[in-house]
């Protein structure tokens, strides 16, 4: 009877297994669709110029020497689990680094380093979020900041950071989307995908808005060291004082270090404020055990070592003359703008207004990729309701940038031809 009754269910139509129907509202196009059909191009030969993830050891750059021998000679040492909130001496060295930034309540105890800022956004938000509650989110956005409230079961509710504004927000339209449900506000800053550097001024109000709603503030600071021209960045915790405030911090991107997978946050604010905060970030550490222990020797090097990002960042450094030759692509541009990054790794440029009245950011950026070989993101994948703007990173050598701009220019005339074509047709 078993044997009949097993080739029965085997004889009946296969179904795919079911998956969370969360997923179906997360988007994550960095390294999405587009990101697949350019292997496939690749594993046919074509050789893609990947503008699409700053990553920065796949455009040339290394790990400054003096921390990558720290790590070397400490992974004898590196061989067990360590505390789940991570070694003692990076902690300590991270609370260091945040006290001299003025957050008086920097702690090694509140210090929780993590495998990249990515795992942290999550363990943050699951500690935080019921089901329903809502957290202010900027748009355009780094995704994963949405795609996580999404699926902690929360509701990610977008305050827009338009280019006419420079990219950065208006706090009397953050304020109107706050509700009974909203738990915090997330800042990037300086900002991925636009490069946008957040004043003083904007910060203290966003803090007195956090203030007046009792709201958890979450500062992705993940390029705080990554400036151009006379841009200064402004440490969140500083300005919220008492308020619960979670500083993000990372080796991927000042120190050049993706690989190595180490991120953290420093929960600042009152100790009755953040007393059950911390106790919630510890289970949920523990829960994971630890973080990648051989990366986190490299924290205090990185944090107390030579500044190695200034020389790159300042002018005639590599990716300040990479991303002035943005600028002077879109200057010479006949359909493109730009606001000036003043930070991070990326431009957001876009289509004027008119320019091409049938461009689409997806459309363009597959007409990209398979006539041109570049691979860039459609800015629609940031959460923003337009389709007019699209991210490249800063990462390749200024002439690189300068061949691909010909290209998106090539791309664009060819789209705006089109375009006139239908119009006539019709």
């Amino acid at each position: 009877m078993s044997e009949i009754r097993f080739r029965a269910i085997a004889d009946m139509p296969q179904r795919p297994v079911q998956t969370s129907s969360r997923l179906s509202e997360v988007r994550y196009e960095i390294r999405g669709a587009l990101s697949h059909r350019a292997r496939e191009l690749e594993a046919e030969g074509r050789d893609i110029i990947r503008l699409n993830i700053g990553n920065p050891g796949a455009f040339g750059f290394e790990v400054p020497a003096h921390i990558r021998e720290a790590v070397m000679r400490a992974l004898p040492h590196s061989e067990a689990y360590c505390q789940q909130q991570g070694l003692p001496q990076a902690r300590e060295a991270i609370a260091a680094q945040q006290r001299r930034r003025g957050s008086a309540s920097a702690t090694a105890e509140r210090v929780f380093i993590g495998n990249g800022v990515s795992e942290l956004i999550d363990l943050s938000l699951r500690a935080l979020l019921e089901p329903g509650d809502e957290v202010l989110i900027p748009a355009p956005d780094y995704p994963l900041w949405t795609a996580a409230t999404i699926l902690n079961a929360g509701k990610a509710l977008h305050y827009p950071c338009p280019a006419t504004r420079g990219h950065l927000p208006d706090v009397e339209e953050m304020a109107a989307l706050i509700t009974p449900r909203t738990r915090a506000i997330v800042l990037i800053n300086p900002n991925n995908p636009t490069g946008a550097n957040y004043p003083r001024e904007l910060l203290s109000a966003i803090v007195e808005l956090a203030e007046r709603h009792r709201l958890v503030l979450m500062a992705d600071e993940i390029y705080d060291g990554i400036l151009y021209d006379d841009a200064v960045f402004q440490p969140l915790a500083e300005l919220a004082g008492d308020l619960p405030c979670l500083s993000f911090g990372g080796l991927s991107k000042v120190h050049r270090a993706c690989g190595y997978r180490v991120g953290w946050f420093t929960v600042s604010g009152s100790a009755a404020r953040v007393a059950d905060m911390l106790h919630a970030f510890d289970l949920l550490a523990a829960l994971r055990l630890c973080g990648n222990v051989p990366g986190q020797w490299a924290i205090e090097p990185a944090l107390h070592g030579a500044d190695t990002i200034r020389a790159l960042t300042a002018p005639g450094g590599r990716l300040q003359r990479s991303r002035q030759a943005v600028l002077d692509a879109v200057a010479r541009s006949e359909f493109l703008d730009v606001v000036a990054p003043a930070g991070a790794l990326y431009a957001f440029p876009g289509v004027r207004g008119g320019a091409i009245e049938t461009f689409d950011d997806e459309r363009f950026a597959l007409h990209l990729l398979e006539s041109e070989s570049v691979l860039i993101v459609p800015g629609s994948s940031f959460n923003v309701d337009y389709r007019d703007r699209f991210r490249i990173t800063l990462l390749p050598e200024a002439n690189v940038i300068g061949d691909v701009f010909e290209r998106i220019e090539k791309t664009l005339v060819k789209i705006a031809e089109g375009s006139r074509r239908e119009r006539q047709v019709a």
